[in-house]
């Protein structure tokens, strides 16, 4: 019976390959949920496989985790690429067990290849009904679904691991040295306070409309103390950021250059709070426990994409029944005029900010 009872139980796996492609947010979501993991397992071999872009977030990795980036654009594209690429990473890793945290055309295909070469496979429940519901034109289903994390964690519960969430911050207990992000500004003075503004997203849908936004920045501006930190990439986030830049002497932008992960996520651990859109910089400034204001338009926290131990009540959001009408924001709005975002006042997201730093 002792036997039987034994062969039921999961097998305790040593080498562990964990797949997530896209995007940026949910790879920043990963975070918390494989530091746990590794922590937990300290004699098991994890490796994480993403886009390159995203592969320099995992800063002060676990000791037994490797981080693989790679370039599905160039190196590895197609069908012939992901064999290729399923070919590099089983003679460098052959790991027993994948786990997709993404579930997409990709990611069905690169663990087919190592499932057919023996390996386990455990993929994510996406929930996909479950949103669904919660996004369609009529009848709304206006219920929280469970978090992105927390799918995360299940897949590894399934491949047999259990642990408890021990991450609670890329720098640990201790903020990392203000020489790492010297190049941006210098540290921070006694009595300073350090707003961070992230005022783009991927998609319009999600995007505060930007002249409300800059009367946010003009209020903050005039406060006392107050440093403010403009975050965005892209020619055009640059152009408009470096403008607002040089309007006000207590105002960088960090659009202008790439600074690189370590240097911004050190910069913001030393922030007092972010004004973040729902977009990858909410979960980016989660991951160094900054606290975040964050401005919801077409989507929703109920879709299970808020940012990690973030306060619910610092989303700013209205209620209309449209909302949410995509799980991602990148349904085109039906009625032309995103007023869930526009029919928020800037008063309101300056209000909840001062709260933030009072609190």
């Amino acid at each position: 019976m002792e036997e039987q009872r034994k062969n039921r139980l999961p097998k305790q796996y040593k080498r562990v390959m964990i797949v997530r492609f896209t995007a940026l947010s949910d790879v920043a979501m990963t975070v918390p949920v494989v530091y746990s993991v590794c922590d937990a397992y300290p004699d098991t071999k994890f490796v994480m496989v993403t886009r390159h872009v995203a592969s320099t977030l995992f800063v002060n990795k676990p000791a037994n985790l490797d981080v693989e980036g790679v370039n599905l654009d160039e190196e590895f594209t197609g069908l012939t690429g992901l064999y290729k690429l399923y070919k590099y990473l089983k003679a460098e890793y052959n790991p027993e067990v994948v786990i997709d945290l993404h579930d997409d055309a990709k990611t069905r295909l690169f663990g087919m290849f190592f499932k057919m070469g023996g390996a386990k496979l455990k993929k994510i429940n996406t929930g996909n009904s479950e949103k669904r519901a919660l996004t369609r034109r009529n009848n709304k289903r206006m219920l929280p679904l469970i978090s992105t994390r927390e799918r995360y964690r299940e897949v590894f519960y399934r491949a047999g691991f259990a642990f408890n969430e021990t991450f609670s911050s890329l720098f640990g207990e201790t903020k990392p040295e203000p020489s790492i992000f010297a190049e941006i500004s210098a540290a921070k003075q006694v009595g300073e306070r350090w707003i961070a503004i992230a005022p783009f997203a991927k998609h319009k849908e999600k995007i505060y409309p930007i002249h409300l936004m800059k009367k946010v920045l003009d209020e903050v501006v005039s406060w006392q103390g107050v440093k403010v930190f403009l975050f965005g990439r892209g020619e055009a986030e640059q152009k408009v950021l470096d403008e607002w830049a040089k309007e006000y002497e207590n105002v960088t932008s960090l659009a202008t250059k790439r600074y690189g992960f370590p240097a911004e996520l050190s910069l913001l651990s030393y922030c007092d709070v972010m004004v973040s859109m729902d977009s990858a910089n909410m979960h980016l400034a989660s991951l160094v426990c900054l606290p975040v204001v964050s401005v919801w338009g077409a989507t929703h926290p109920y879709c299970g994409f808020m940012g990690w131990h973030q306060d619910p009540r610092n989303a700013v959001q209205i209620n209309v029944l449209c909302r949410p009408c995509s799980v991602l924001g990148d349904k085109p709005c039906r009625y032309n005029d995103t007023f869930c975002l526009s029919g928020i006042s800037p008063t309101l997201i300056v209000a909840r900010i001062k709260d933030v730093i009072e609190r």
